[in-house]
């Protein structure tokens, strides 16, 4: 077992290469105009297995909120751990948006020099106008991650060799983006949501969806973290339970 510090720094290096390589591939995409929805799709599920691969050995990769709040409501992780975990994903994701702001600069005051348009690029927003819809997309999202990463995880259950797992979450995270992706754009993570935000409000990004009014902020931090408990608790109370008693 790795100490605090390490675990922590695990975390915050998982979260900056997701960040790094998600939030690249929508700046290439919005600002240069290189590629579709499935280049993004595939290069987030990419994000996420090299950000699993780079720290689970140490931190088991969680990565996201929602992911460690599920984890503990479980009992499958330690409370004590959950505060500074959720902090090392948010300064991860931050970090990575930084890192990509910096690298698309030059671009990104040639396409909108005023950032009044692009703040989409580091955050989601919602394709209808409201909180229901978006809240449905995000618990259902992050249901389906929760228990997908359980159910591919599970000894009991056809679980993936270890060097597989992060290439299964990755597909999960594809999947889920290509299915759902269109309502609010599959955040199903709060820290990949609002770091990523708050730097855009520090960049002086309008209409950023946090210090505009229209509180879009709420929906990708709530949805998934209620969406990822839902998942793991269902998960233990039907396929788990199963190969409980076994």
């Amino acid at each position: 077992m790795y100490n605090k510090r390490y675990e922590f720094l695990a975390e915050v290096i998982g979260s900056m290469i997701i960040a790094l390589f998600g939030l690249g591939v929508v700046a290439s995409v919005v600002l240069g105009n290189n590629g579709t929805a499935i280049n993004i799709h595939i290069s987030w599920g990419l994000a996420v297995t090299f950000g699993i691969y780079a720290s689970g050995k140490i931190s088991g990769a969680h990565l996201n909120p929602a992911v460690t709040l599920a984890l503990a409501t479980t009992g499958r992780f330690e409370w004590s751990k959950v505060w500074y975990y959720i902090v090392a994903q948010m300064i991860g994701f931050f970090i990575g948006a930084a890192i990509v702001f910096a690298v698309y600069y030059g671009k990104w005051i040639e396409v909108d020099p005023t950032f009044e348009t692009t703040a989409g690029v580091f955050s989601t927003f919602p394709a209808v106008s409201g909180f229901l819809y978006g809240f449905i997309d995000q618990v259902v999202g992050t249901f389906l991650l929760m228990f997908l990463i359980l159910a591919s995880g599970d000894a009991n259950n056809t679980p993936a060799g270890a060097n597989l797992g992060p290439i299964i979450v990755g597909l999960i995270i594809v999947v889920i983006g290509t299915s759902f992706g269109y309502m609010h754009g599959y955040a199903i993570n709060p820290a990949r949501d609002l770091a990523p935000r708050l730097f855009s409000v520090v960049a002086g990004f309008k209409n950023n969806g946090l210090t505009d009014g229209s509180n879009i902020w709420i929906v990708p931090v709530i949805g998934p973290i209620i969406g990822g408990v839902l998942g793991a608790i269902t998960y233990d109370i039907t396929i788990g339970k199963i190969f409980s008693k076994k």
